[in-house]
């Protein structure tokens, strides 16, 4: 057990024996919200195998912009912060699958007593923030398309699998861009074979023809994940 989690099967067998009674497993359909903003987060989340989630920020005019994928090589959820805070951003399901959950009172607890966990969550958290940055100087510098490609390459390698349920809406979404730019992205990369559009989501045909029109930074994120959590990033499999 754990193993599932690219993130928990990291520590060794003592940690996770540590951490495997206070885990519980879930199953989490695609568009189900984990966490509205301000809700205090009393439960932390690891995605297991092809379950992917999102953050979204809600803005003031009432548009919410997907920000961070987090997949199998993470979590979601206080794992680094002190007992019991709000979360900022909503969160949800982008990919159905299965969930380890564990409370943030016994993740509490077990990170009191193991400081490799502690260390553990503490290096995933500078991955997260990392990626974060790449995502704000991406948007600052590479056209649509790029970025298009980018985020449907992070959901290929976090899913492992080759149908993305991400609709042409939530493409538009995570990218801050109007539908029609997105649609316009989505119907070059069809008409290309690289994709397939089907409902509520695309197959992807052509995977080193989608990476060919993404841009580094990717790449860039999964260099710093090898850096600090070694073996933890997807890599498509």
């Amino acid at each position: 057990m754990l193993e599932e989690s690219n993130l928990l099967g990291a520590l060794r067998q003592k940690e996770r024996a540590l951490l495997k009674p206070f885990m519980t497993e879930c199953h989490l359909a695609a568009g189900e919200t984990i966490y509205e903003p301000g809700q205090v987060v009393r439960y932390a989340y690891f995605p297991r195998n092809s379950a992917l989630a999102v953050f979204l920020v809600m803005m003031e005019n009432g548009e919410v912009v997907e920000t961070t994928m987090v997949g199998r090589e993470g979590a979601l959820g206080g794992i680094v912060s002190q007992g019991s805070v709000p979360c900022y951003a909503r969160s949800c399901v982008m990919h159905e699958g299965d969930f380890y959950r564990i409370s943030s009172v016994d993740l509490e607890q077990v990170k009191e007593q193991s400081p490799q966990i502690r260390h553990l969550f503490a290096r995933y958290a500078d991955c997260m923030m990392a990626q974060v940055f790449q995502s704000v100087a991406c948007n600052a510098s590479h056209t649509i398309e790029q970025r298009a490609a980018k985020w449907l390459c992070a959901a290929l390698d976090r899913t492992g699998k080759d149908e993305i349920a991400m609709t042409q809406e939530q493409l538009a979404s995570m990218m801050g861009i109007g539908r029609s730019y997105a649609s316009r992205v989505v119907q070059r990369f069809k008409g290309d074979g690289i994709i397939q559009t089907r409902r509520g989501g695309l197959k992807v045909l052509n995977p080193e023809g989608l990476r060919s029109r993404a841009c580094g930074c990717n790449e860039l994120v999964k260099q710093h994940f090898e850096t600090v959590l070694k073996g933890v990033y997807p890599n498509g499999d």
